[in-house]
């Protein structure tokens, strides 16, 4: 098949991010043959390409559109009005888990557990639930832990007012007052649809990092002081395949996976990040649909894991778009 890289054009911007050539590399391993098309600032010229290309399918990898992490249902939705195959989930999905707090919303209906939050933007509150400190602040529609540093864990009001001020600030949206859950973190990714199912966990090991700072998956710890891959937090994390956690735990939070994508009705593909107490409650704290595919991160470690190499992992994500389009 002819198949549509589709992806920021921040993406292919020096230094290129990984994943391109990684997915290229394993599509043309499947037959297929890619090409890379760049969602820029102006919409007129990504229509064009599309529609000039006509690909068969479109791998979708495009997480925000003018630098806007809000818009990127926006992106499938463009799929959608110009009839073109897509891989990931649909707008209305990639919508519900854009949104942190509509998420959480979404997963109490269907009996999932999410911390207990707060969303307020300057001034107005919009919604209250039960909080005590320490509580965690963040921006609602961003995702990669845009705005989430140490000083996001906040454990008196004066420290909440500085937050929520910070953050409206720089991201002109909804502060995201959610209550900070103590214990381990764990990732689980789902892969499928009907039957879909959940993948090895991971944890994210925070053996190692800073004394000093609240053990969180912030911007630092993700991607290095100013995303270069460095500092004591990004040093700190390592995710792992946890050796000493009960299996009938594991089971449990593989459970909850899966029950939180289909809650939100994702596609093909997410990753579940979860929180569980000393207690053994287990808390979704983030989803993320159409989430990194490149070799290393945990999604496609946890597929190896489980037997699917990268180039079968990939020809099973356009095995699991094609099937859908076929039915």
């Amino acid at each position: 098949m002819k198949i549509a890289l589709l992806h920021t054009q921040e993406a292919a911007e020096p230094p290129e991010d990984p994943v391109l050539g990684q997915l290229e590399e394993a599509l043309r391993e499947g037959g297929h043959a890619p090409i890379r098309v760049a969602v820029g600032a102006d919409i007129d010229p990504l229509i064009a390409t599309l529609r000039r290309e006509a690909p068969d399918l479109v791998f979708n990898m495009a997480e925000s559109f003018g630098g806007k992490s809000a818009l990127e249902s926006n992106i499938a939705a463009l799929l959608n009005l110009v009839g073109l195959r897509y891989t990931g989930s649909s707008p209305s999905g990639l919508m519900l888990a854009g949104d942190k707090a509509l998420t959480k919303k979404v997963l109490s209906f269907h009996g999932i557990k999410t911390p207990e939050f707060a969303t307020a933007f300057r001034g107005a509150l919009e919604h209250a639930g039960n909080l005590t400190f320490p509580v965690i602040v963040k921006p609602p529609q961003e995702d990669a832990s845009l705005g989430i540093t140490a000083k996001s864990v906040v454990r008196d009001l004066k420290g909440l007012m500085e937050a929520m001020d910070d953050l409206q600030k720089e991201f002109k949206q909804p502060s995201l007052v959610e209550q900070y859950i103590e214990g381990r973190e764990f990732y689980v990714g789902v892969l499928g649809n009907e039957s879909a199912t959940a993948l090895p966990v991971i944890e994210l090991d925070f053996s190692k990092f800073p004394t000093d700072k609240p053990k969180i998956a912030s911007w630092q710890a993700k991607w290095g002081e100013d995303g270069a891959g460095s500092g004591a937090e990004f040093a700190g994390t390592e995710s792992v395949f946890p050796t000493d956690v009960d299996p009938a735990l594991v089971e449990r939070m593989q459970r909850v996976a899966v029950d939180a994508f289909e809650a939100l009705r994702l596609r093909d593909y997410a990753r579940i990040d979860l929180r569980v107490t000393p207690e053994g409650e287990i808390f979704v704290i983030e989803v993320n649909p159409n989430c990194y595919l490149e070799r290393e991160s945990e999604f496609a470690r946890a597929a190896a894991k489980s037997g699917l190499a990268y180039p079968a992992l990939v020809e099973r994500l356009v095995e699991l778009a094609s099937a859908r389009y076929a039915r």
